[in-house]
């Protein structure tokens, strides 16, 4: 699938409806991770507001749901005060913002239904029973009602669909598709958690051993569904091995190298290029960043700023994003002397 190979009409034609197929399980995977990221972001935020009563009088205590995703100002003027109701609504029902769930939902059925051809019958009929029960008349009222048994149903019927994906589908280009959205989407998630959480729970410095610092630090964890494994591994809570484990566990699959890592392996199984070498800039790109974060320390993270490292590894994670349109996706008609159709820029 190497870019920029100029095809013949009738297989430009045939490589435009393959492009489409990929475009749709990248995007399927993706947004069904982008939704359950958020449905466990807001699961976490309950259950801590519940181990932390003196939480449900600060007027700011949903406000780092709001900042997490980037679109604060966008909040402020179309939905208002960062409220439980508001925040809730917002990353859950609210239509007309592209990552709440219901949206998410809605794109990764449309995504779906275009490749049932393609996907195991089980995953859309899931995919399609997760956006009913999302988008159904009465499902505001079931989710302010009884909201950790929404959120946790969101949970688990997002599992089953991995679960589903992991023994029905092949491992041929869609399975690696799917999983290229999938790991990228998990890995730009937990950098966003892990530097919007840290930088709003290491100032308190009243925190530092109390009861409240371990409930915060544990709340980090569990929105990434990474407590349990991190307290197999190092048992007590430090802010530098929740920085360790969460960017640079190569076996833990929610950490940023391990999606990284993974997403670079299934993209090298669609273009066919050996691992350590690159044949474009998307290859490179990823190459670039994997080479970060597999050398790197998590002392020198600490010493030069992780936000300035998390920001540093969003920012090509953007880069890769463009590179993945640019390979895969684009596709535009050429003419020139030698050949006549399309290619896929």
């Amino acid at each position: 699938m190497g870019p920029g190979i100029r095809f013949k009409l009738d297989y430009g034609k045939q490589r435009t409806m393959l492009s489409r197929v990929a475009n749709s399980i990248f995007w399927m995977s993706r947004y069904l991770e982008r939704a359950v990221n958020a449905a466990r972001l807001i699961e976490t935020q309950l259950h801590m507001i519940l181990d932390l009563p003196s939480l449900r009088e600060d007027p700011n205590a949903w406000k780092p749901l709001v900042d997490i995703t980037g679109d604060g100002d966008y909040f402020s003027e179309k939905v208002g005060a960062p409220t439980r109701e508001n925040v809730m609504f917002f990353h859950t029902f609210d239509s007309a913002y592209p990552h709440s769930i219901k949206s998410c939902m809605t794109s990764a059925r449309e995504n779906a239904r275009s490749v049932r051809e393609v996907i195991p019958s089980e995953i859309w009929e899931m995919i399609n029973k997760l956006y009913l029960e999302v988008a159904g008349m009465e499902t505001n009222l079931k989710a302010f009602k009884n909201p950790h048994k929404f959120y946790s149903d969101i949970k688990m019927a997002s599992d089953l669909i991995v679960g589903i994906a992991y023994t029905a589908m092949s491992r041929g280009e869609a399975w690696h598709f799917s999983q290229l959205g999938r790991y990228l989407e998990r890995a730009d998630k937990t950098s966003r958690i892990l530097d919007v959480k840290y930088f709003i729970i290491l100032p308190r410095l009243d925190y530092v051993g109390s009861s409240m610092d371990n409930v915060l630090w544990s709340a980090l964890l569990k929105s990434t569904s990474s407590f349990e494994m991190y307290r197999k591994r190092f048992n007590l809570i430090s802010p530098q091995n929740i920085v360790d484990f969460l960017v640079f566990d190569r076996e833990f699959p929610r950490s940023i190298i391990y999606c990284v890592n993974h997403a670079e392996q299934s993209l090298l199984r669609i273009t066919g290029t050996p691992m350590g070498a690159f044949n474009n800039e998307l290859e490179r790109q990823f190459g670039k960043l994997s080479a970060k974060l597999n050398y790197a320390k998590v002392s020198e993270v600490m010493s030069i700023g992780l936000h300035e490292f998390l920001d540093d590894i969003q920012s090509n994670l953007n880069n890769i994003d463009n590179a993945i349109f640019k390979n895969f996706f684009a596709i535009k008609q050429v003419t020139d002397s030698s050949h006549s159709g399309y290619h896929i820029q």
